[in-house]
């Protein structure tokens, strides 16, 4: 009954934050990078740290970790309405990754080689998480995979009860963002404070298993992500400019898939994904040979992929 309460309290919360935006005129307008056509409000994503919030007073999430998720949330949400200089955004993710592993007893018991290692990695995800968040439905549909992947794994535990919250947050978020008219936009503030969110527990669970292979649960999105770069440092483009070069944009820009399409494309993928790593966990086959040749094999489906659709964009440019 009380989860009834919190998607109604939510729901409610987003219709207010829609006034919000509206009144002071927090909206994304399209550009020559954008995905989409016609201006839509941003920083619907405030549900998600409003979320953590709520599993907090409810006693399901620590202070700390709650701390760390709304920081990044309040720093990212004053980026989306006044675009801030690098560094605060920077401190704001360094605070809340120490919160982090503060909460979860790492700064003592790790190794201190370990420490800058679990930071770097952080900041990476957090980031490539941040720029993945292109088209409508692709980063609640990825995170509520993911959400539900841990909760698979910590269904008899009480994290499941915070990561419920947070799925329920993503429900109400999805009910107006996957569409093929988006009624809000996530913002930095539901991309960054998603992806620290699911920083979270992916340290979590690396740390109380040993088993590195769960990084595969964000397979789709970290292969993306660093062939991207890739490419884009081959080109000598700027990585931290915004930009068009990733698969799903290719796909949903220039190939006319529907966004809503692209979207469950990746998380359908992600989610087939992760079912074969909870799989060869559960038999005893997951080891860090078999992550490594996962993670080959996805890399390689996707370089085959990708090599595929600029061809075609390439014939059907000549053509035209």
């Amino acid at each position: 009954m009380h989860y009834l309460i919190i998607v109604v309290l939510l729901f409610a919360l987003e219709l207010l934050y829609f006034k919000i935006a509206d009144r002071y005129n927090i909206i994304d307008k399209p550009n020559h990078r954008s995905s989409h056509t016609s201006i839509t409000l941003r920083g619907g994503g405030v549900i998600f740290p409003v979320a953590m919030l709520i599993a907090c007073v409810m006693g399901e999430a620590s202070i700390a970790f709650t701390v760390a998720v709304v920081l990044v949330g309040v720093v990212s949400f004053i980026d989306d309405i006044n675009p801030l200089h690098q560094l605060p955004r920077v401190i704001s993710h360094l605070i809340a990754i120490a919160l982090v592993l503060f909460d979860l007893d790492l700064l003592q018991g790790t190794a201190l080689f370990w420490l800058p290692v679990l930071v770097v990695l952080a900041i990476g995800w957090i980031n490539a998480f941040n720029f993945m968040d292109g088209i409508n439905g692709i980063t609640v549909l990825y995170a509520l995979v993911t959400i539900a992947s841990f909760a698979w794994m910590y269904q008899n535990e009480s994290s499941l009860n915070v990561l419920i919250t947070m799925g329920l947050a993503c429900i109400v978020f999805g009910f107006f963002n996957i569409r093929k008219r988006a009624k809000t936009f996530a913002g930095d503030v539901g991309s960054v404070s998603m992806a620290l969110f699911l920083a979270y527990f992916m340290i979590k669970l690396i740390a109380e298993t040993g088993q590195i292979g769960y990084l595969l649960f964000f397979g789709v999105y970290g292969v993306d992500a660093v062939i991207t770069i890739l490419y884009r440092l081959k080109n000598k483009e700027n990585i931290f400019q915004p930009h068009r070069s990733h698969l799903y944009q290719y796909l949903a820009n220039e190939m006319k898939w529907t966004h809503v399409l692209v979207s469950l494309a990746y998380a359908v993928l992600q989610l087939i994904i992760n079912g074969c790593v909870i799989l060869l966990n559960d038999k005893g086959l997951l080891s860090i040979w078999v992550f490594i040749v996962l993670l080959i094999i996805l890399a390689v489906l996707y370089m085959a992929i990708r090599i595929s659709v600029k061809k075609k964009i390439a014939v059907e440019s000549m053509s035209n």
